[in-house]
Protein backbone atom coordinates (compact mmCIF):
# COMPACT_ATOMS: atom_id res chain seq x y z
CA UNK A 1 0.00 0.00 0.00
CA UNK A 2 1.06 3.27 -0.66
CA UNK A 3 1.09 6.90 1.45
CA UNK A 4 -2.78 6.70 0.84
CA UNK A 5 -3.02 3.36 2.75
CA UNK A 6 -5.51 5.07 5.79
CA UNK A 7 -7.58 6.14 3.71
CA UNK A 8 -7.67 2.80 1.60
CA UNK A 9 -8.53 1.12 4.69
CA UNK A 10 -10.97 3.97 5.52
CA UNK A 11 -12.84 3.45 2.37
CA UNK A 12 -12.80 0.22 2.58
CA UNK A 13 -14.62 0.17 5.68
CA UNK A 14 -17.23 2.10 4.30
CA UNK A 15 -17.92 -0.13 1.62
CA UNK A 16 -18.31 -2.87 4.05
CA UNK A 17 -20.62 -0.64 6.22
CA UNK A 18 -22.68 -0.16 2.61
CA UNK A 19 -22.74 -3.88 1.63
CA UNK A 20 -23.25 -5.73 5.25
CA UNK A 21 -23.92 -3.31 7.80
CA UNK A 22 -21.96 -1.79 10.96
CA UNK A 23 -21.35 -4.73 12.94
CA UNK A 24 -19.34 -6.42 9.72
CA UNK A 25 -16.37 -4.20 10.72
CA UNK A 26 -13.84 -6.14 12.25
CA UNK A 27 -9.94 -5.31 12.04
CA UNK A 28 -9.77 -8.59 10.51
CA UNK A 29 -12.60 -7.57 7.73
CA UNK A 30 -11.71 -4.37 7.24
CA UNK A 31 -8.05 -5.65 6.35
CA UNK A 32 -9.54 -8.47 4.13
CA UNK A 33 -11.43 -5.94 2.09
CA UNK A 34 -8.40 -3.93 1.46
CA UNK A 35 -5.77 -6.58 0.55
CA UNK A 36 -3.91 -6.06 3.99
CA UNK A 37 -3.36 -8.96 6.63
CA UNK A 38 -4.86 -8.19 9.97
CA UNK A 39 -1.51 -6.72 11.48
CA UNK A 40 -0.94 -4.73 8.27
CA UNK A 41 -3.80 -2.82 9.24
CA UNK A 42 -3.21 -2.57 12.81
CA UNK A 43 -0.03 -0.49 12.20
CA UNK A 44 -2.51 2.17 10.67
CA UNK A 45 -5.76 1.51 13.27
CA UNK A 46 -4.64 -0.81 16.19
CA UNK A 47 -7.51 -1.41 17.71
CA UNK A 48 -11.38 -1.45 15.98
CA UNK A 49 -12.11 1.82 18.21
CA UNK A 50 -8.93 3.61 16.50
CA UNK A 51 -10.33 1.99 13.11
CA UNK A 52 -14.05 3.54 13.67
CA UNK A 53 -12.72 6.55 15.26
CA UNK A 54 -10.94 7.11 11.87
CA UNK A 55 -13.96 6.31 9.51
CA UNK A 56 -16.12 8.69 11.58
CA UNK A 57 -13.39 11.40 10.99
CA UNK A 58 -13.02 10.19 7.67
CA UNK A 59 -16.71 10.95 7.02
CA UNK A 60 -17.45 13.89 8.69
CA UNK A 61 -14.27 15.66 6.89
CA UNK A 62 -16.08 14.28 3.33
CA UNK A 63 -19.21 16.48 5.20
CA UNK A 64 -17.03 19.39 6.19
CA UNK A 65 -15.38 20.00 2.78
CA UNK A 66 -18.89 19.87 1.07
CA UNK A 67 -20.06 22.25 3.49
CA UNK A 68 -17.14 24.48 3.20
CA UNK A 69 -17.17 24.31 -0.52
CA UNK A 70 -20.95 25.16 -0.30
CA UNK A 71 -20.46 28.12 2.15
CA UNK A 72 -17.68 29.68 0.12
CA UNK A 73 -16.11 31.03 3.07
CA UNK A 74 -14.09 30.63 5.88
CA UNK A 75 -16.30 28.94 8.99
CA UNK A 76 -15.34 31.79 11.54
CA UNK A 77 -16.51 34.29 9.14
CA UNK A 78 -19.76 32.84 8.46
CA UNK A 79 -23.38 34.21 10.44
CA UNK A 80 -25.25 31.60 11.76
CA UNK A 81 -27.71 31.88 8.90
CA UNK A 82 -25.12 31.31 6.36
CA UNK A 83 -23.99 28.09 8.02
CA UNK A 84 -27.23 26.65 9.03
CA UNK A 85 -28.26 27.44 5.37
CA UNK A 86 -24.75 25.63 4.02
CA UNK A 87 -25.58 22.58 6.15
CA UNK A 88 -29.41 22.51 5.04
CA UNK A 89 -28.25 23.11 1.03
CA UNK A 90 -25.67 20.10 1.50
CA UNK A 91 -28.47 17.48 4.00
CA UNK A 92 -30.62 18.50 0.91
CA UNK A 93 -28.62 18.28 -2.07
CA UNK A 94 -25.55 16.07 -1.76
CA UNK A 95 -25.88 12.05 -2.08
CA UNK A 96 -25.56 9.86 0.98
CA UNK A 97 -25.60 6.64 1.41
CA UNK A 98 -26.41 3.87 4.28
CA UNK A 99 -22.37 3.88 5.16
CA UNK A 100 -22.97 7.46 5.87
CA UNK A 101 -25.95 6.81 8.23
CA UNK A 102 -24.36 4.02 10.21
CA UNK A 103 -21.29 5.62 10.99
CA UNK A 104 -23.53 8.50 12.49
CA UNK A 105 -25.80 6.12 13.97
CA UNK A 106 -23.15 3.98 15.51
CA UNK A 107 -21.93 7.17 17.40
CA UNK A 108 -25.03 7.03 19.26
CA UNK A 109 -23.45 4.03 21.23
CA UNK A 110 -20.28 5.33 21.43
CA UNK A 111 -19.10 7.95 23.40
CA UNK A 112 -15.85 8.72 21.61
CA UNK A 113 -17.39 8.63 18.07
CA UNK A 114 -20.18 10.92 19.20
CA UNK A 115 -17.28 13.53 20.80
CA UNK A 116 -15.83 13.03 17.62
CA UNK A 117 -18.95 14.30 15.39
CA UNK A 118 -19.41 16.93 17.83
CA UNK A 119 -15.79 18.20 17.25
CA UNK A 120 -16.63 18.44 13.75
CA UNK A 121 -19.84 20.13 13.72
CA UNK A 122 -20.06 22.13 16.56
CA UNK A 123 -19.37 24.89 14.61
CA UNK A 124 -21.58 24.32 11.96
CA UNK A 125 -24.76 24.02 14.48
CA UNK A 126 -24.48 25.89 17.45
CA UNK A 127 -26.36 28.99 17.45
CA UNK A 128 -25.19 31.92 19.24
CA UNK A 129 -26.94 32.47 23.25
CA UNK A 130 -27.69 36.31 21.95
CA UNK A 131 -29.41 35.35 18.66
CA UNK A 132 -33.27 35.94 18.86
CA UNK A 133 -35.65 33.27 19.77
CA UNK A 134 -37.91 33.54 16.47
CA UNK A 135 -34.32 33.22 14.52
CA UNK A 136 -33.19 30.62 16.88
CA UNK A 137 -36.75 28.52 16.36
CA UNK A 138 -36.30 28.67 12.74
CA UNK A 139 -32.84 27.96 12.18
CA UNK A 140 -33.35 24.83 14.87
CA UNK A 141 -36.30 23.80 12.63
CA UNK A 142 -34.42 24.25 9.15
CA UNK A 143 -31.74 21.88 10.30
CA UNK A 144 -34.34 19.68 11.84
CA UNK A 145 -35.65 19.41 8.47
CA UNK A 146 -32.60 18.76 6.51
CA UNK A 147 -31.47 15.72 9.31
CA UNK A 148 -34.85 14.03 8.73
CA UNK A 149 -34.36 14.42 4.73
CA UNK A 150 -31.06 13.00 4.97
CA UNK A 151 -31.63 9.85 7.70
CA UNK A 152 -34.48 9.08 5.02
CA UNK A 153 -32.59 9.56 2.20
CA UNK A 154 -29.16 7.92 3.35
CA UNK A 155 -30.75 5.06 5.24
CA UNK A 156 -33.22 4.69 2.22
CA UNK A 157 -36.73 4.29 4.72
CA UNK A 158 -39.37 6.37 3.22
CA UNK A 159 -37.00 8.91 1.69
CA UNK A 160 -38.71 11.42 -0.34
CA UNK A 161 -40.07 11.48 -3.67
CA UNK A 162 -37.72 12.86 -5.65
CA UNK A 163 -40.03 15.29 -7.03
CA UNK A 164 -40.51 16.80 -3.63
CA UNK A 165 -37.06 18.13 -3.07
CA UNK A 166 -37.71 21.14 -4.68
CA UNK A 167 -40.53 21.99 -2.11
CA UNK A 168 -38.89 20.80 0.92
CA UNK A 169 -35.97 23.29 -0.20
CA UNK A 170 -38.64 25.72 -0.54
CA UNK A 171 -39.63 25.57 3.04
CA UNK A 172 -36.66 25.03 3.97
CA UNK A 173 -35.59 28.80 2.30
CA UNK A 174 -38.66 30.13 3.84
CA UNK A 175 -36.95 28.87 7.15
CA UNK A 176 -33.88 30.26 6.61
CA UNK A 177 -34.78 33.55 5.66
CA UNK A 178 -32.63 36.25 7.73
CA UNK A 179 -34.68 39.04 8.13
CA UNK A 180 -32.04 41.16 9.99
CA UNK A 181 -29.73 41.09 6.83
CA UNK A 182 -31.51 43.30 4.65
Amino acid sequence: MTGNAKRQILDGALDLLRTEGGGAITLATAAKQVGLTKPGLMYHFPTKEALMLGVVDHVAARWEELLLDRLGQPLETASPHQRIRAYVEVALTAQFDRADFAIYSDALYREALTAAWVRRFEGWLDLPDDLPAAARGKLTAARLLADGYWMAAATDVFPALAQDRAQVMTVAEQLLKDETAS
